[in-house]
């Protein structure tokens, strides 16, 4: 007769339901502190997809945000130009059920003094005066550097669709964003017309090219939240590149690793309606290594494009066996599989080609 050993070995892939509670104390308490304002960035951006999202998540798994909560008001008054992530951060908490401290609530109050202050004045763009004006919104509060026509810039900068038919990666995020304040994070249908469509598939096209996964994640969430459904490759794409991540551990200091893209592959699969499932959070201080191949064709379309000087064309039928001719074979696949995923190909080319 043999004696059986439960061994208590932790799950190797979860529902992202589940790691929840890991992620909001890795995050919190195990990569970065506070005062740096890449723990900032990193929290806002978790906390925000577990509250947009809906996520349920326990009173036990905020407990690691507690002391940051109760000092936030100061930490607010000190730093008061990073006041845009601590609103974030501090309004989510609350809506996700942070309790239990002597400021429960606190964030309408400071909402009001980010306002009285005027610190959303100080803002240079039309988009940071659309997050201020979001945050402060989310209690009531009326941000008065948001004019009657920042709607109107907001909606003519993401239509005119050939500045999203070149690569600029400032630009293309600086849209997605856009959709995400206009949709409420997808509560509301942000009534987008046909040039800001047409802007999210060029920039949908330029991050499948280039195997911008991040970036084609959001863009994903930003055509569904404009009633869109967005194309199967591109959904695909995104899904495979969640399923590649080695979550492993880490023993350095302030390094950089594939995290927003792990977060925002996952917000996209939670988004869409598709499987979340992910590798479970060890503990500890870990990172998020993508470890997937990706070809890209971009570098050497542009290339070919720029090489042909003169004799280029934006007509694609024309040009197509010139590009595809001075390709690499995973390139050329990968523009293969770029062009069947759309049907504004020919219409994003007469922009790219600069001809």
């Amino acid at each position: 007769m043999s004696n059986v050993i439960a061994l208590n070995v932790p799950p190797r892939r979860q529902r992202l339901v589940d790691r929840a509670d890991g992620l909001i104390d890795l995050f919190a308490t195990q990569r970065r502190f506070p005062d740096d304002v890449f723990w900032l960035k990193e929290n806002a951006e978790l906390l925000s997809i577990l509250e947009c999202t809906g996520m349920q998540v326990s009173d036990v798994a905020l407990e690691p945000h507690i002391d940051f909560y109760s000092g936030l008001k100061e930490r607010l008054r000190f730093f008061p130009q990073y006041y845009r992530f601590l609103l974030s951060i501090g309004l989510d908490l609350e809506d996700l059920g942070l309790r239990g401290t002597a400021v429960d609530g606190q964030m309408e109050a400071l909402c009001h003094w980010v306002a009285a202050q005027g610190l959303p004045d100080a803002e240079m763009s039309d988009l940071q005066r659309a997050e201020a004006r979001r945050l402060l919104d989310r209690r009531g509060v009326e941000c008065t550097a948001a004019d009657p026509d920042l709607d109107n810039r907001l909606r003519a900068f993401i239509g005119r669709a050939e500045t999203f038919g070149l690569p600029n990666k400032k630009a293309a995020y600086e849209l997605t964003h856009i959709v995400f304040y206009l949709s409420e994070y997808g509560r509301r249908n942000p009534h987008l017309d046909a040039g800001a469509l047409r802007s999210l598939e060029y920039v949908g096209i330029l991050a499948h090219m280039d195997q911008n996964i991040d970036l084609l994640a959001e863009v994903c969430i930003a055509l569904q939240q404009a009633g869109q459904t967005p194309n199967a490759v591109w959904v695909e794409a995104v899904r495979t590149a969640m399923d590649t991540f080695a979550v492993v551990a880490d023993d350095g200091v302030g390094g950089h690793d594939d995290y927003h893209e792990y977060l925002v592959t996952h917000w996209a699969a939670r988004a869409l309606g598709h499987d979340d499932t992910g590798a479970a959070i060890p503990d500890g201080r870990v990172r998020f290594d993508q470890q997937q191949y990706r070809p890209s064709a971009l570098r050497g379309v542009s290339g070919a494009l720029f090489a042909a000087a003169h004799t280029r064309s934006n007509d694609w039928a024309h040009m197509s066996d010139y590009v595809f001719s001075s390709l690499e074979g995973d390139a050329a696949l990968l523009l293969e599989e770029t062009i069947a995923s759309t049907n504004e190909f020919d219409a994003f080319f007469d922009v790219f080609a600069r001809a």
